[in-house]
């Protein structure tokens, strides 16, 4: 039987329902109000539905960006390729994706890569998970700093991505202490207990704060990196269990230093 009558795409059931309930609440006010409302609802749900497609933008970001990045000074490294390299190991690459991850690598090397557009794409599929934004701009600093060395260029470039990627300049102020002041965060796959060794330097880089830092922000350093980086808020983005383990190493070590600092400090 053939069917009749208008089929509403999918992606304006939300708008389309929000503005009926505006209108009837609140009049013109309202309808304008539903209509917002209705299209955060709609670019949700379009989201839980786009877990490749998240993927798919994450990874493709990631190493075009990461290309850019360590081109910026010129070469690239042994070191930065090895790092790459690892990274797609730890993000567990199919053979297909890993030989995409590279196409993706050089396009990032190339005079005409346009990071803006590049970005702008991944922040479109990735609008209402900041905590995934987070964990890309860790594994790019991550996999820049493999050499041991960050050169203005490739800072440059990072702040550049975190503006396009809107993370406030203070998180990733903080990144760059983790790592300045020898946090205990590193690119590796040691396994190494998280508190092994730590110094209490090491604990306040490690929250991104100096050793004068107040209790209170202390207290709420820990809490937002805890916010930022739990397992919890990446297990229906599409990323590999990898990245969950990787989360939650991350997790260990902020509890780890934050314990560090309260013995010390007698913080309760």
């Amino acid at each position: 039987m053939a069917k009749t009558g208008f089929t509403l795409p999918n992606q304006w059931w939300g708008k389309l329902i929000g503005g009926i309930i505006g209108l009837m609440r609140g009049g013109l006010t309202g309808l304008i109000f539903g209509l917002f409302l209705g299209h955060m609802v709609d670019r949700f749900l379009s989201g839980l539905g786009g877990a490749s497609r998240t993927r798919n933008a994450f990874f493709g970001a990631m190493f075009s960006t990461l290309g850019h990045i360590n081109k910026a000074d010129g070469r690239v490294t042994k070191a930065e390729i090895a790092a790459a390299e690892q990274l797609m190991r730890r993000l567990g690459l199919t053979e297909d994706e890993r030989q995409r991850a590279i196409r993706y690598f050089q396009k990032g090397k190339e005079g005409d890569f346009n990071l803006e557009a590049t970005l702008h794409e991944f922040y479109r599929h990735s609008m209402l998970r900041h905590e995934l934004r987070i964990m890309f701009i860790e594994l790019l600093l991550e996999a820049a700093l493999a050499d041991g060395n960050l050169s203005q260029p490739e800072q440059a470039i990072l702040m550049r991505a975190c503006t396009v990627l809107k993370i406030p300049a203070a998180i990733f102020s903080a990144m760059l202490r983790a790592r300045q002041g020898g946090g205990s965060y590193q690119y590796s796959q040691q396994q190494t207990a998280p508190n092994q060794g730590l110094g209490e330097n090491q604990a306040y880089a490690t929250l991104g704060l100096k050793a004068d830092a107040s209790a209170q922000e202390i207290k709420r350093a820990y809490r937002k990196l805890v916010s930022q980086y739990h397992p919890d808020k990446l297990i229906s983005q599409g990323l590999p269990e990898e990245m969950m383990e990787m989360s939650k190493k991350r997790v260990r070590e902020i509890n780890a230093a934050y314990d560090k600092i309260k013995t010390s400090r007698g913080i309760k």
